[in-house]
């Protein structure tokens, strides 16, 4: 009686499918063998969390089964194996660019497409597909709109510093870059390349996404709230998928920051 209406719409969705699926086969007789080719169709292509959460669902309802009407009941779902399948994985801490090694990445990048593109990555914490499919006509001022951005939104807005919008804008105009014309018309593997090169100019092993992420960790270490970091900077649904990508902080600088807190 107390559920959430997202609780009740998850066990309609499983269980509904569940009784599709075995019609009518005695509960009894459905086994571990028998519920995973069930678990994996119905959570085909979906996160890690859902798929646990699906596979939570059904083992409770076998055990409520059990605890009201069979005692004599094998929960399928009771099964080690099926346990470590389902099983939401661990967060991930990535590595975290210091701004320091960052600044030298770009200056040292001397080709100005190759340092703009670093820059939209580092600077304004856009994706690189997000970065390749830039046309001049999505470029306003220190705006940058993304057009079918990943989020499935119709469209999404990019904030970049003065500086950065000042060049950007300054290539348009050099390369005669024409209004529904790609800025960077070059593909997912070079522009990848570009980023590794940049990378070992300074020593390091540098993949696209550790520049968007370190957008997001250089904002948040300045000051910047959670909330702008994620709904602006990385434009995530949720401050769970955002918090993810701020990495661990070390002792040395959560001290710091406790003495910038309280003087």
């Amino acid at each position: 009686m107390n559920a959430k209406k997202s609780t009740l719409k998850n066990y309609k969705f499983v269980l509904t499918r569940f009784e599709n699926y075995f019609g009518n086969i005695e509960l009894t007789s459905i086994t571990t063998d028998g519920i995973l080719p069930f678990l994996t169709k119905i959570s085909e292509g979906a996160k890690q969390s859902t798929k646990k959460l699906r596979y939570a669902l059904i083992s409770a309802f076998f055990n409520f089964i059990k605890t009201s009407y069979d005692s004599n009941l094998q929960n399928p779902c009771d099964s080690p194996a099926l346990r470590q399948i389902f099983k939401e994985q661990r967060a991930i801490h990535w590595k975290i660019l210091e701004k320091d090694v960052v600044d030298e990445i770009i200056f040292r990048t001397e080709n100005p497409r190759n340092r703009l593109m670093l820059e939209l990555m580092a600077r304004g914490g856009m994706r690189v597909g997000e970065v390749l499919k830039l046309t001049a006509n999505d470029v306003e001022d220190r705006k940058v709109f993304i057009r079918d951005p990943k989020s499935g939104n119709e469209m999404e807005l990019v904030f970049i510093p003065q500086k950065v919008a000042d060049r950007l804008k300054e290539y348009i105009r050099d390369k005669g870059i024409g209004p529904d014309e790609r800025i960077f018309p070059i593909t997912y593997s070079a522009a990848r390349v570009i980023v590794i090169k940049a990378g070992k100019l300074v020593g390091i092993d540098l993949r696209p996404h550790d520049l968007r992420r370190h957008a997001a960790t250089f904002a948040s270490r300045a000051g910047t709230p959670l909330e702008i970091v994620s709904k602006i900077i990385l434009r995530h649904s949720n401050l769970a998928t955002t918090q993810r990508y701020l990495g661990k902080v070390s002792d040395i600088e959560a001290m710091r920051w406790i003495d910038n807190i309280h003087g």
